[in-house]
């Protein structure tokens, strides 16, 4: 599987070792940056990471930021992304489950490395369930194209 990363100077550390994770699992990955704890501002990392999930360039993504909620904003306002912050297995496995999750947000200052390896691979497990949940994605996607024809605000 083709995985992008993102990350800012408060999750670059924990991309790291992801990054080497999802290697030696035997996943492609795409790192967009950042690389260091030098400030950055987290749309610009995040927003390339989701833009290889949209395009079709990677499968799914991965970024990473302080708390998460920063990066999970910036990827989800390009179409067809769905991304969500996670501190455990279990909100990872069902994010995938009921939401097909396509860009999986975690916090650096709430998750540890041995942690975010067992959330990433509980996530990367998981199938989205369809049924009702399918249902309930085709909603999102009018709202989002709703958002689309006409300026919010």
């Amino acid at each position: 599987m083709k995985i992008a990363l993102g990350a800012d100077h408060k999750g670059f550390r924990l991309k790291r070792d992801i990054r080497g994770f999802l290697e030696s699992q035997g996943h492609q990955v795409l790192d967009f940056g950042t690389d260091s704890d030098e400030s950055v501002d987290y749309p610009d990392f995040g927003g390339k990471a989701a833009r290889a999930v949209a395009e079709g360039e990677a499968d799914l993504g991965l970024v990473f930021c302080w708390t998460g909620t920063g990066m999970a904003i910036a990827a989800n306002k390009l179409a067809g992304i769905r991304s969500a912050v996670v501190l455990n297995t279990d909100m990872a496995q069902l994010a995938r489950q009921h939401n097909d999750v396509n860009v999986l947000s975690i916090p650096s200052k709430y998750v540890e490395p041995e942690q975010a390896r067992a959330i990433v691979s509980s996530w990367l497990e998981a199938r989205f369930e369809g049924g009702r949940h399918a249902r309930r994605l085709e909603k999102i996607g009018r709202l989002e194209e709703s958002s689309r024809k006409r300026p919010v605000g």
